[in-house]
């Protein structure tokens, strides 16, 4: 058994439309019109939906289907008739409904107003035990995707902290490519002006021993030749002649100094210094 403890209706008579609903409906007529109405639309409410969707899912929508379903009868039946304000107790066994009604023409405001039903207690109870596993059941849920969206988050914070050590050590590895790069292209520019100047100083020796070989081959001719013997045999401290030495002793500046017995031999004295000299 679903219990509405009250719903509220607000209905108001046009004055025109007054005799005519009177004539038709009696003095009573917002019982007809109305409260029997509440009472089947309700019923059927209540018949084709189950409790849970009654007392839970679909409870904040019996309200619009009331007030629709009240207008379209009351543009129907009775013109001149709108609803304003309704208050009504009533119970819902499911196919049946007892209702209780007061009622009130002078509000102003269109409003069709349910109060949560009463359900027995131990249906209640089960309801709000299944609501406790709902709410637990959402909340475990809500701590998931929590702690799945935490999870996530690390894992994108790790991978842009790996994405930032990854650049950063490329960056250096580019670095140190183009240092060595540089320390190579610094070397080969010193290698080459090392070997540009060693090639000038050879070139420069080279040309130096070659002009001075082209200078000797003009300065020493026979005649040069011959003055530098005589020059060097000249520049002699001891000179001495003959088979047997000492046999003539010359000392100083080529001044005879002691004579030995061969002196007295101009000839073979000659022939001696001749050869003496082919020998130098």
């Amino acid at each position: 058994m679903i219990y509405f403890d009250r719903i509220e209706v607000v209905n108001m008579l046009v004055p025109s439309a007054v005799v005519d609903i009177v004539r038709n409906y009696t003095a009573d007529y917002d019982k007809t019109l109305i409260f029997n109405k509440i009472h089947h639309e309700l019923n059927q409410f209540c018949s084709v939906h189950t409790l849970q969707e009654v007392y839970i899912e679909l409870f904040d929508i019996i309200d619009e289907n009331l007030k629709t379903a009240l207008q379209k009868d009351l543009n129907a039946m009775a013109p001149g008739l709108t609803y304003r304000y309704y208050s009504q107790t009533c119970a819902c066994p499911g196919p049946s409904m007892l209702i209780t009604t007061s009622h009130s023409k002078l509000q102003s405001n269109n409003a069709v107003r349910v109060t949560k039903p009463k359900i027995p207690e131990a249906i209640r109870r089960n309801f709000e035990f299944m609501e406790a596993e709902k709410t637990r059941l959402l909340i475990t849920a809500q701590t998931q995707k929590v702690v799945e969206k935490e999870a996530e988050t690390e894992r994108k914070k790790a991978i842009i902290e790996a994405q930032k050590v990854a650049q950063v050590a490329e960056i250096h590895f580019q670095q140190k490519i183009m240092e060595k790069e540089t320390e190579k292209r610094i070397s080969e520019i010193e290698d080459a002006a090392f070997l540009a100047r060693e090639k000038a100083k050879a070139d420069a020796e080279y040309y130096t021993a070659a002009k001075f070989a082209e200078a000797n081959t003009l300065k020493l001719t026979p005649e040069y030749l011959e003055l530098m013997k005589y020059q060097a045999i000249a520049a002699n401290s001891k000179i001495y002649f003959g088979q047997d030495i000492p046999n003539m002793f010359v000392e100083g500046n080529n001044s005879p100094q002691k004579m030995s017995r061969s002196s007295e031999q101009p000839g073979v004295e000659s022939d001696l210094l001749k050869q003496k000299l082919d020998s130098n």
